[in-house]
């Protein structure tokens, strides 16, 4: 796909770290909806890259029926608190090739924001650091994390105010998302879409209208990105996982 990027656009919920959200939410349903029915799918379709109330109504009107609807956000103060204590004990890892692939980003001189739904991003990417000891917040010029706006991804409220931020067109911000509610989103802002496939949803993300669809960021060929081409490296015989999945994410 041919481009003239001058931003890219992050989600931070399992594109840049392997948060502890989708625990939390299924940790805090006992009580108000059926647990067994909050696969990791389940996240992925109904929760992932809505703010809280949102997340917490569609979850619970489809695990807990119309009535559990209407404590929605008493579903989401108990979550608020389990997730609050996980990221203060640490329990989420960084994707390094997130890491590296933001910074290869900007080192080739775009500009960079955040623009998660979640207000814990900054509360996490705090703790984040590049190999050179900077944080890794250092790399962003903008951030629109848990930002009030009209309406939850799949709208494309939240990124229109991150390329505003930015003070780029945005016909011209790439972002990188793991969840097809934000590849909706983006599509409808306008900007190109990069979808990572961390869980074996590909076809999600695909049919969400993702340009390229990657099990990993260490994928992308950053030269061809340089010139305007969003591309794949090839894949050599060593980028090959046990599992037969190309240059599978790495962890830090």
């Amino acid at each position: 796909m041919a481009l003239s990027l001058l931003a890219a656009i992050f989600d931070v919920d399992g594109v840049l770290v392997d948060s502890p959200h989708e625990h939390a939410w299924r940790e805090a349903l006992p009580g108000f909806g059926e647990p067994a029915g909050f696969t990791t799918v389940f996240y992925q379709a109904y929760v992932a890259g809505k703010p809280r109330l949102e997340g917490a109504r569609a979850a619970l009107e489809r695990l807990g029926g119309s009535e559990a609807a209407g404590r929605a956000a008493e579903y989401a103060a108990v979550k608020q608190a389990l997730i609050d204590r996980l990221i203060e004990e640490g329990s989420f890892e960084p994707f390094s090739d997130a890491v590296r692939f933001a910074a290869a980003l900007h080192g080739a001189g775009l500009k960079l924001a955040l623009a998660s739904s979640s207000r814990n991003a900054a509360a996490m990417l705090h703790q984040v650091n590049l190999p050179d000891g900077r944080g890794l917040l250092t790399l962003f010029d903008a951030d629109v994390s848990g930002r009030e706006v009209p309406r939850g991804k799949p709208d494309p409220a939240l990124f229109l105010l991150a390329a505003e931020a930015l003070s780029v067109a945005p016909a011209r911000c790439l972002v990188v998302e793991d969840a097809p509610a934000g590849v909706h989103a983006a599509r409808s802002a306008g900007m190109a879409a990069l979808g990572i496939a961390r869980l074996g949803d590909e076809a999600l993300l695909r049919d969400a209208g993702a340009d390229l669809v990657v099990t990993s960021l260490d994928r992308i060929d950053m030269a061809a990105l340089a010139g305007g081409t969003l591309s794949l490296l090839p894949v050599t015989e060593d980028a090959w996982d046990a599992d037969g999945h190309g240059n599978a994410p790495a962890r830090r």
